[in-house]
């Protein structure tokens, strides 16, 4: 499975992807984001599915920005010259797939500027190559592992919020998916990209280099289940039977005698 997550706040938008790649019982390493940038034109591209789909869709797709032939001035324009690569995987390979009991199953975010583009944008692709445009009602996408991570970025992912707290928040994110899902792991690639700056910032963060954070979150939830206000729970649990040293006794804020 694969862990790969787009936002688009008002300043840019963060991009980060898992690297781990599952094949029956092997488990490699390898890249989920690809950056293509050229003057005025900058894109990012995160895939999740079958990883010998996304490469030959990736390669032919890399082949018509490098041709010159497509007109992509604004965003939408690659995304629709991608969607038509991911129609001509398909027409080639998915039937031979399909024998084999191998779904089609690509999924794809594409995040950047053009330069006829007025601001930023963010696109979700399906694997019949129909597309999304993601924007402030919602401002994330996730793509492969997709249930752990969402409910703290419903809970606090904003549109007017700092591309700072967006790669603090989608960390977080994936920690929460590393967490429940064997299959998602370190390293995570990063991307970066601010509105109209026509630069992708990359950037790869090994297991080590977030250990830390990852242990401060974990003791911080604990410590706000501690501190949760329990005047609810005594109707349920009789005095005796309250759970002693972990309940409601230390569920006194700070400060408090």
């Amino acid at each position: 499975m694969t862990f790969c997550l787009a936002a688009k706040v008002q300043d840019g938008l963060v991009g980060i992807a898992d690297t781990r790649i599952t094949s029956g019982s092997e488990c490699i390493t390898a890249r989920k984001v690809s950056v293509h940038t050229h003057g005025e034109h900058s894109l990012f591209l995160m895939t999740s599915g079958l990883r010998s789909v996304r490469d030959k869709v990736v390669t032919y797709f890399e082949d018509v920005l490098e041709s010159g032939d497509v007109d992509v001035d604004r965003l939408y324009k690659a995304v629709n010259a991608l969607a038509q690569q991911v129609r001509r995987v398909a027409a080639e390979d998915k039937e031979a797939l399909e024998a084999s009991n191998l779904r089609f199953n690509l999924h794809a975010l594409i995040g950047g500027q053009m330069e006829h583009d007025k601001e930023h944008k963010l696109y979700l692709m399906y694997p019949q190559a129909n597309w999304v445009e993601i924007g402030p009602g919602t401002p994330y996408s996730i793509i492969g592992e997709t249930g752990y991570g969402k409910p703290i970025l419903d809970r606090t992912l904003k549109y007017s919020d700092s591309m700072n707290f967006a790669l603090k928040v989608g960390c977080l994110a994936f920690d929460s998916t590393r967490i429940s899902a064997a299959n998602v792991d370190f390293p995570i690639d990063v991307v970066i990209y601010k509105r109209d700056s026509f630069e992708i910032i990359e950037h790869r963060f090994e297991k080590k280099d977030l250990v830390d954070i990852s242990n401060w979150w974990q003791e911080r939830l604990r410590e706000s289940v501690r501190l949760l206000p329990d005047d609810w729970i005594r109707s349920v649990f009789p005095d005796h039977i309250s759970g002693g040293g972990s309940g409601s006794e230390q569920a006194k804020p700070p400060g408090s005698a």
